[in-house]
């Protein structure tokens, strides 16, 4: 089984991401522009915004799947920012990334697995300590099965007991992102990133996805940064929306105050455009 990324000096406390002062530059585009948010425990925020406003950079900056230009981030007990990766700082990005889980706009299954096998896949390869499980699951190891019954427990979670053995390919675009969440939790994360998770899927399979987020969040108390345009979610399901423009934070605050009483124009404006 995974290392479990349960760091009692993060999570006894109550803010456990912290993002301080975060910049994002590409060459001259200057993406994120010195954005601070805090993410407390059992918290549900939803980063809303127009496209290229910066909200995705954000996600990808805190899961150092994107290195920052400057300012600071604090997970999992680490405190990181840029700079060159060396091999300490390696293993403290490898330790975020166990603590928080990120499923993206595209499924980015492996074609050639089940269901099943990819939501073993992660598990497994980390306790052999290399990737060998990602091409071959093969064995009849005890740990190989208390990692596939790990795996079913959490596709019936998300829904999907009965289509384990099923390839992506004969999967709806729906319950293949089933399948990513349910590979994502497979890491026993302590957060979950969702960047866009619905919007590669038809309307008629968005509710489904939705329905799963809902879920961690309410039985769970799953803390949750979410970049999502659904703002039906945003109002059932948020604590704390923040809307993005131009790579800064406008306005942020509880879902009421957005929708009912948001103080700045350009919030208003976005909001009267999608609503």
């Amino acid at each position: 089984m995974p290392e479990a990324a349960h760091l009692p000096e993060v999570l006894n406390r109550d803010v456990i991401v912290r993002i301080s002062d975060l910049r994002k530059v590409y060459g001259h585009n200057e993406v994120l522009r010195g954005v601070s948010l805090d993410l407390h425990k059992g918290e549900v925020i939803v980063i809303f915004g127009r496209s290229g406003s910066g909200k995705s950079t954000l996600l990808r900056c805190v899961n150092f799947l994107e290195d920052p230009s400057g300012g600071t981030i604090e997970i999992a007990g680490q405190h990181l920012g840029g700079g060159h990766r060396t091999r300490a700082k390696r293993e403290r990005i490898r330790r975020v990334r166990l603590f928080a889980g990120m499923v993206f706009q595209q499924f980015n299954l492996f074609p050639h697995m089940t269901a099943v096998e990819n939501v073993m896949a992660g598990p497994l390869a980390l306790s052999r300590g290399d990737r060998k499980a990602q091409a071959e699951l093969t064995g009849t190891s005890m740990e190989k099965e208390a990692v596939r019954a790990r795996a079913m427990d959490l596709l019936a979670e998300v829904g999907l007991a009965d289509r384990a053995e099923e390839h992506p390919i004969r999967l709806s675009g729906g319950q293949q992102q089933r399948v990513a969440i349910a590979r994502a939790l497979a890491m026993q994360p302590e957060v979950m990133l969702f960047d866009e998770p619905t919007s590669a899927l038809d309307p008629e399979l968005t509710g489904e996805v939705l329905a799963v987020m809902k879920r961690l969040a309410i039985e769970r108390h799953m803390p949750m940064l979410v970049v999502t345009h659904e703002m039906g979610f945003a109002r059932e399901v948020a604590d704390r929306m923040a809307f993005f423009h131009e790579g800064v934070i406008l306005e942020q605050g509880p879902p009421a105050q957005i929708f009912g009483q948001s103080q700045n124009p350009e919030t208003r404006q976005f909001l009267e455009a999608v609503l």
